[in-house]
Order: structure tokens, then sequence, then C-alpha cells
């Protein structure tokens, strides 16, 4: 598989950052964005939305860990 092209890729950072915007609009109901995460599905290479969906997931735990309002899991926390 050849590397995407500058075209490309920013046709996927574009895509994935339209579908995290939705994400951030519909914290209650992400099932609005699948039309985004399938455009972002089909702009991106299959290796680089794995690696965005974890990145998301990252940040997302970051931001409330930094803010205090992380909470560990009660097994978490008993051992």
């Amino acid at each position: 598989m050849a590397a995407p092209s500058m075209k490309e890729r920013q046709a996927c950072w574009a895509a994935r950052d339209e579908y995290w915007k939705c994400l951030d609009e519909n914290t209650d109901d992400a099932s609005q964005c699948k039309k985004l995460r399938h455009t972002f599905e089909s702009s991106c290479p299959q290796q680089w939305i794995k690696y965005f969906d974890k990145r998301r997931d990252y940040l997302k735990f970051k931001e409330k860990f930094e803010a205090g309002q992380f909470q560990p899991s009660k097994t978490t926390a008993k051992s």
C-alpha cells in the first residue's frame, strides 16, 4: 500500500476533524454522527482510523484527569 498523497491526507484529517466536532457537540447521542463516521472511515486508511480513535479516547481521558473529574472504577480503586 502506497502512502496517501497530500490531498488524501488533508481529506482524511478534515473528515476526522468534522467527526470529532460532531462527537463533541453530541456527547449524549453519538448516533447523530454516523454519516460523518462513514465519511471518516472512507477517507482514511484503516490503521489511521484505529490510531485516531485511540488518540481521541486518550485526549478525552487526559482532559478529564487534568480537570480533576476522573473517577477510577471501583475495581481499580480496590487493587
